[in-house]
């Protein structure tokens, strides 16, 4: 099984493509699904991030408040460490069983923060979808309806554009029409088609 982690900044066009490879019937395992399933109402981890981080961290119905855990750790790194403690074991475990599940030549495990957390060991190569920091800002400001500030301040906060090219092994460039993107993730499934049977004629 060949594991393609599928990476990128916040608003760079990972959802896009991830699901373009699913139209094209390609396995996708998304890490921030998971996660959203594990901290769901009931789950272990919520209750684990409710002892952490206080109570005020739930919304009156008992669900995360998102937004102020997202300000929390962006001011604090050491909860944001704590958050991942919690949480990236949940994960690792969650992918892998769905891993197992699986009887295709290649996958994609779509993991926004890849290079910034310690799951690169998942995955065999590194897709990265790639966008020039202003428009990453102002897909994000139009698709959450938030400031441009807040946006700064998460971009800030991810690895910065040249690391990612640096350790990505493939590329789509996520600046023009729907149309090219398209065209940029078909180019992409051929290779991993070619790819995948390669490893597997290895």
């Amino acid at each position: 099984m060949l594991a393609i982690g599928l990476t990128g900044g916040i608003g760079s066009g990972k959802t896009q493509v991830s699901d373009h490879f699913a139209e094209l019937g390609v396995p996708i395992i998304d890490t921030d699904i998971i996660a959203r399933e594990r901290v769901a109402p009931g789950q272990p981890a919520l209750a684990d991030i409710a002892t952490a981080f206080g109570r005020d961290i739930l919304t009156p119905e008992g669900h995360l408040n998102r937004r102020a855990l997202r300000q929390l750790i962006f001011d604090q790194p050491d909860k944001r460490r704590q958050l991942e403690e919690i949480l990236h074991p949940r994960i690792r475990a969650e992918v892998r069983s769905r891993l197992r599940t699986l009887a295709t030549p290649w996958c994609i495990i779509v993991i926004p923060l890849l290079l910034e957390s310690t799951q690169q060991d998942l995955v065999q190569r590194i897709l990265l979808v790639d966008a020039p920091a202003e428009l990453q800002l102002s897909r994000t400001m139009l698709r959450d309806n938030v400031e441009a500030d807040e946006v700064r301040k998460i971009m800030a906060s991810q690895a910065s554009r040249q690391s990612r090219l640096d350790l990505a092994d493939d590329v789509i460039v996520n600046e023009g029409s729907l149309e090219q993107l398209w065209q940029e993730v078909e180019k992409m499934y051929q290779f991993y088609n070619h790819l995948a049977s390669s490893c597997q004629n290895h």
